[in-house]
């Protein structure tokens, strides 16, 4: 059964490789720039698609802020996955192609301590509250979930108690790596990227009537070399291989 799944992906992928002289495109090299947030379960399912349709992918993993300036400034990829808004920022920019915005998956803002510290309640609203004040430090990344962090701190009225124990980290390093090295004592990002982290203590994810869902989508450059195994690879993404993958690294496919 599994190799005739592979095999019908490679059928399906040659098919949607066809070059304007039908020629069969297969067997290429493509270049992605992602977002870290998707990292754990993207590449787990990288190995199953160059298996079955022969290509190579190769990923340049960054933050949004990181990567919205490297195509911003033309540097040269097939694909780009980073949040949906900043997809149709790119494409209205002229960068990525006309149409090419294709929804990946949904991702919800979670939280989790250092190993050793503390584990508080954050069931609710008010508990969360009560948490943040009494966290000895509070990390952040430089991604979206920190802009809407920053704006629900101020909602919840504590951003001028917490913000002395704030820390906000550079673009593309990992809130995960800061809890775990014991430099932060509670942290806040994308859920897929704590809950199958080593050395941190995955708490869950925002209280549901304060969480943040960002839509991960996937855009073509203008100067994609290879945009037809590249459109192969975000179909898989939204295939049916991929759904239970990301589930298990806390993402929901669309």
């Amino acid at each position: 059964m599994a190799l005739k799944r592979r095999l019908a992906v490679v059928l399906f992928v040659c098919i949607a490789a066809l070059d304007s002289t039908g020629t069969l495109a297969c067997a290429e090299e493509i270049t992605v720039i992602a977002s870290n947030a998707i990292k754990e379960p993207y590449s787990d399912l990288v190995p199953e698609f160059e298996k079955a349709s022969g290509h190579k992918v190769t990923t340049i993993w960054g933050g949004t802020v990181d990567i919205v300036k490297w195509i911003a400034e033309g540097k040269v990829a097939d694909v780009v996955i980073i949040p949906a808004s900043g997809i149709d920022a790119l494409i209205a920019q002229g960068k990525l192609m006309s149409g090419s915005r294709v929804d990946i998956v949904k991702s919800g803002i979670g939280m989790a301590t250092s190993v050793g510290a503390p584990k508080p309640d954050i069931s609710s609203r008010e508990s969360l509250k009560t948490s943040l004040l009494a966290a000895k430090s509070i990390v952040l990344s430089s991604g979206p979930s920190s802009v809407y962090l920053a704006d629900l701190f101020q909602k919840m009225g504590v951003a001028d108690q917490i913000a002395a124990k704030v820390i906000q980290i550079a673009p593309g390093l990992p809130v995960s790596d800061v809890l775990a090295r014991g430099e932060g004592e509670l942290g806040f990002t994308q859920i897929s990227e704590l809950v199958t982290k080593k050395g941190v203590n995955y708490l869950g994810p925002l209280p549901a009537d304060i969480q943040k869902i960002t839509v991960f989508s996937a855009g073509t450059p203008v100067s994609s070399p290879k945009p037809l195994a590249a459109k192969a690879w975000v179909q898989f993404l939204t295939g049916p291989e991929a759904p239970p993958v990301f589930r298990e690294n806390g993402l929901d496919s669309m």
